[in-house]
């Protein structure tokens, strides 16, 4: 009965109260990233040496006077942003959460679940994989007469951007799960068109990734993995949509 009066207190609620909600939601969002990015601010030297930790601990220069300093501010709002990243996902959640059924929390709790847990695998495998093999690739390019020096916000700006990359990539499985869910593409299509798939993966790893080899395999399987598993994920949507119709049906 509470639920119910909750349920309905929330569809009373006019369209100006859910922006004055979204926007106290936002609210606290912003100040624990706010609160997060001094936090790191003062761990901007360690952050620093994780990024340039995989390429013995890179000597990185700047050529402003300020850009040191707005680098390592920009570090810290990034790693604020990581860091908060569960806190955001879940104010967001509870903005949206009391109009949904008891199925569809379920569903949506699990969604963010794992989108956050893959996008750390993807950073992580990132990380600790692929970008060594990258950076020793470009660093290979020196020689006497052409040393390599990296600006720090360059640096940064590289660093981030492939590992953000992976995490990206690495909703595959989800994608296809929500596609699946809503009937938009099919186990079948997908099984059909894998050669296609691979061809698309193939050049996405050539983009991403150094154009060695070594490099491009290192994406194409685990995104060849991540390609199954979503095959997968919507074949169990699709059986599980069909039990519900026989049961309907009955």
């Amino acid at each position: 009965m509470a639920s119910r009066k909750k349920s309905k207190a929330v569809f009373d609620m006019s369209f100006f109260d859910h922006l004055e909600e979204l926007r106290k939601r936002f609210i606290y969002i912003a100040i624990l990233v706010i609160i997060a990015t001094v936090i790191s601010f003062s761990y901007a030297d360690q952050l620093l040496a994780f990024l340039t930790g995989q390429a013995d601990n890179l000597d990185l220069i700047y050529t402003t006077p300020a850009e040191a300093f707005m680098s390592q501010i920009r570090l810290a709002f990034i790693a604020g942003v990581i860091i908060t990243l569960p806190f955001s996902l879940y104010h967001l959640l509870a903005f949206i959460m009391p109009a949904l059924r008891k199925a569809e929390k379920k569903a949506v709790i699990l969604l963010v679940f794992f989108m956050v847990f893959l996008f750390f695998l993807g950073v992580s495998f990132a990380y600790y994989i692929v970008f060594p093999y990258a950076l020793k690739f470009f660093l290979g390019f020196a020689r006497e007469g052409l040393i390599p020096l990296f600006t720090i916000s360059r640096y940064i700006s590289f660093v981030v951007s492939f590992l953000v990359g992976f995490g990206v990539v690495f909703q595959i499985p989800l994608i296809f799960w929500f596609l699946g869910r809503f009937s938009i593409v099919s186990s079948t299509f997908l099984r059909t068109n894998r050669k296609y798939a691979l061809l698309i993966i193939a050049i996405l790893s050539a983009i991403i990734t150094p154009p060695d080899i070594f490099s491009q395999v290192l994406m194409i399987v685990p995104l060849m993995f991540l390609y199954e598993i979503g095959v997968l994920l919507v074949r169990l949507t699709e059986r599980k949509r069909a039990k519900m119709e026989q049961a309907d049906d009955a």
